[in-house]
């Protein structure tokens, strides 16, 4: 029986998107949050909104504006390439505390709103080297967290160990392939479902989603 309720931090994207169709499934009653931190493509907050308008799910957005300010890359900045790290570097995409940020004014909402379940689409296998979506960091914050407001949350992140085409199994197993697939911003160039095709995210999702589609097919 379901039971509790949940907040998800929810981008409209593959993964969030994915782990908004878990949630669901497992609690009473779930919210999103969407943070608008003057990202790359205002498509992205359109894509959240028409997803949870579509699903039936009460959306907040939260101004995050001082983020773009504090911490210029590539999602906030169209004249910073999209580039991966070198020589184990960061590639240009990371944005330094936005998980923390993140994170924690999900934390606020939820004890605001009676959640102590907070949802969040983070991985350590398909990261881009990105230290705010490790596991050890979720570990801490959760931690962090708790003490901080005195409040028993629970962070989960159902995709930290699967890689793209695990994530495409697990969107289908929740009966949620052809939304995913068809609904969701991805690209860094601002295209809708399969994207552009030449970004690195689409390149991870479409390599993703062909393993999967080849591995359904085998079995």
């Amino acid at each position: 029986m379901k039971k509790d309720k949940a907040v998800i931090v929810f981008s409209g994207g593959q993964d969030s998107t994915t782990c908004l169709f878990w949630a669901l499934e497992r609690f009473q009653e779930v919210e999103a949050v969407t943070f608008d931190y003057n990202q790359r493509h205002s498509l992205e907050i359109e894509c959240a909104k028409n997803i949870t308008k579509e699903l039936g799910i009460r959306h907040h957005i939260l101004d995050m504006s001082l983020l773009n300010q504090l911490a210029p890359n590539a999602l906030t900045r169209n004249d910073i390439e999209v580039r991966d790290g070198e020589e184990g570097g960061l590639p240009s995409t990371f944005v330094p505390g936005r998980n923390l940020l993140f994170l924690s004014f999900a934390g606020v909402l939820a004890k605001q709103i009676d959640a102590k379940h907070i949802v969040t689409g983070v991985c350590e296998t398909d990261f881009s080297g990105y230290p705010d979506c490790r596991d050890i960091f979720i570990k801490s914050l959760n931690v962090t967290l708790n003490l901080s407001m005195d409040y028993p949350f629970v962070i989960h992140t159902p995709l930290m160990w699967l890689d793209k085409a695990k994530t495409w199994e697990l969107a289908d197993s929740l009966g949620a392939f052809e939304f995913v697939r068809e609904k969701t911003l991805t690209c860094y160039n601002g295209v809708i479902a399969d994207g552009c095709g030449e970004c690195p995210a689409c390149k991870l999702r479409k390599n993703g989603l062909d393993e999967y589609l080849q591995n359904r097919k085998e079995f």
